[in-house]
């Protein structure tokens, strides 16, 4: 037993569970590749002020979630908690905006942090693929990346989850309902610092899930009764065209989402086999967030997808992935000659696109088979002093347990012969 273990809230991807969510992740971003979205990587820490300003300084994610620290220098830094801050950072930062070819099309994976209370689908270290659309504002645009996230998901064999649908508005319509929500949130009976942020932003109430709370916003106005001409139509777009593309979402007028920067299309896909943290990615518009950072004005849109959400909501829907096995071949040697020609023929395997393996320590023939047993190998190469002085080696199917001899000189070609 380790002195260590793992974080409270973190945990370890190991073989054999680690293989679904790289196949989660390659599916997510297959079709974002196929849309001409190319990959960005940003560092695993930005500076606190870039959250603060752009993530919402009245969010749980900046107030209590962030994992934020000094440097030695004195600067202060915080793990990452979201994607899109970031990576609008980075496209500012490379001018990628100037490039002439607007919207800059961007998608990435990796590790976020959140300080929260640890549960089912709820990790302080967690990982999401993630795609931006940067510098354009078109309905069609939207109603892209929602399509893109659906595709991934029936891709991936999900059928249950549900797309939630809604428009925050924009900066003409949105303040004349804030201004209607604070009136309402006034009268209710809430906490301090609830009423506080209802203060700096009455929408954070609104993304609550204490029922005490949830309770008495039964009767809160909608912003749907406050959008704007511009927004209405805007709204009424995205979603003629996810119906003409058949996809199917659920309009949801109370549906606003973790961070300040949202306006105008939100959404959030969800599905019903995950319990309290029903969420399994969303995202929406984000007109505003370029110039809250230091940026000009890039009216944006994406979303970001949770691969450990998924992968349970895989497992609620009792989808297995096909993932073929990591080894196709595994050689058994038997003897130090034999050692040294298989491990030139498992070389020349790889080196030609057959994942294969090769028995190491020096086991016997019973130990050996075991471990090509457990690699999930199809095919065998087994071969010994006997074998090596008549030129051959023995090539055994793992699933029907036939075995042949094959000329050593053509072990390779057979090999790929039997594997296509």
């Amino acid at each position: 037993m380790s002195t260590f273990q793992a974080p409270k809230g973190t945990y370890d991807l190991l073989p054999p569970d680690s293989a679904r969510f790289l196949a989660v992740r390659e599916a997510i971003a297959a079709p974002l590749k196929r849309s001409g979205y190319g990959y960005i990587e940003t560092p695993g820490f930005e500076n606190v002020e870039l959250f603060a300003r752009g993530v919402g300084e009245s969010t749980d994610i900046v107030t209590k979630e962030m994992y934020a620290f000094e440097t030695k220098g004195g600067d202060r830094l915080a793990l990452r908690p979201e994607g899109t801050a970031s990576v609008l950072r980075a496209a500012l930062e490379a001018n990628l905006h100037k490039a002439g070819n607007l919207p800059v099309k961007l998608w990435y994976s990796g590790s976020y942090y959140r300080y929260e209370r640890p549960q089912k689908g709820r990790y302080r270290h967690f990982s999401q693929v993630g795609a931006e659309a940067i510098g354009a504002e078109d309905p069609a645009l939207d109603a892209e990346l929602i399509i893109l996230a659906n595709d991934a998901y029936r891709s991936l064999g999900l059928r249950h989850f549900r797309i939630l649908l809604n428009s925050l508005g924009d900066q003409e319509c949105r303040p004349v309902y804030r201004a209607a929500l604070q009136d309402f949130l006034r009268g209710l009976d809430l906490d301090e610092d609830t009423l506080r942020r209802a203060e700096i932003n009455p929408l954070r109430v609104l993304d609550d899930k204490r029922d005490a709370v949830q309770k008495q916003l039964a009767g809160a106005p909608l912003l749907r009764d406050y959008l704007c001409d511009a927004c209405k139509a805007y709204h009424e777009e995205v979603r003629e065209l996810l119906t003409a593309e058949g996809v199917a979402y659920e309009d949801d007028a109370r549906l606003v989402r973790g961070l300040d920067y949202y306006t105008r299309t939100t959404f959030e896909f969800v599905h019903g086999g995950l319990g309290s943290q029903s969420a399994v990615g969303g995202g929406g518009r984000y007109d505003g967030l370029s110039e809250m950072i230091g940026g000009p004005a890039l009216p944006s849109v994406g979303w970001a997808l949770g691969v450990d959400r998924t992968v349970l909501a895989l497992e609620a829907e009792g989808v297995a992935l096909d993932i073929p096995s990591a080894t196709s071949v595994f050689a058994v040697p038997l003897g130090e000659e034999a050692r040294r020609v298989l491990f030139r023929v498992v070389t020349e395997l790889r080196r030609s696109g057959v994942a294969a393996d090769f028995s190491f320590g020096g086991k016997g023939l019973k130990g050996a088979m075991k471990n090509a047993n457990r690699s999930g190998a199809r095919l065998t190469l087994v071969a010994g002093e006997r074998d090596l002085a008549e030129g051959v080696v023995q090539l055994k199917d793992m699933e029907s347990g036939d075995q042949v001899a094959v000329p050593l000189a053509d072990a390779v070609e057979a090999v790929r012969a039997r594997l296509v």
